[in-house]
């Protein structure tokens, strides 16, 4: 972990982890679900390695916030 889009993404996916294990029903169309936002995640890492900080800041708000409507929904 060298970048600062290392550590914003892997503490969002830590996040996202621990919200799914303690707050909500824990079952798999959930966890299909919230896969979308770990995927948002992931490529927003890339994105930000490689010097698309915008379209990178843009896709991990985007994955924040479809996992709080998933959560808010379960």
């Amino acid at each position: 972990m060298q970048t600062a889009f290392d550590f914003l993404t892997v503490a969002c996916f830590l996040g996202l982890a621990l919200v799914y294990f303690f707050r909500s029903e824990q079952n798999l169309d959930t966890l299909k679900h919230l896969m979308v936002s770990a995927l948002c995640f992931a490529i927003a890492n890339q994105m930000g390695n490689s010097g698309f900080s915008v379209f990178a800041l843009a896709l991990t708000a985007a994955g924040v916030g479809y996992a709080a409507l998933v959560l808010r929904r379960s």
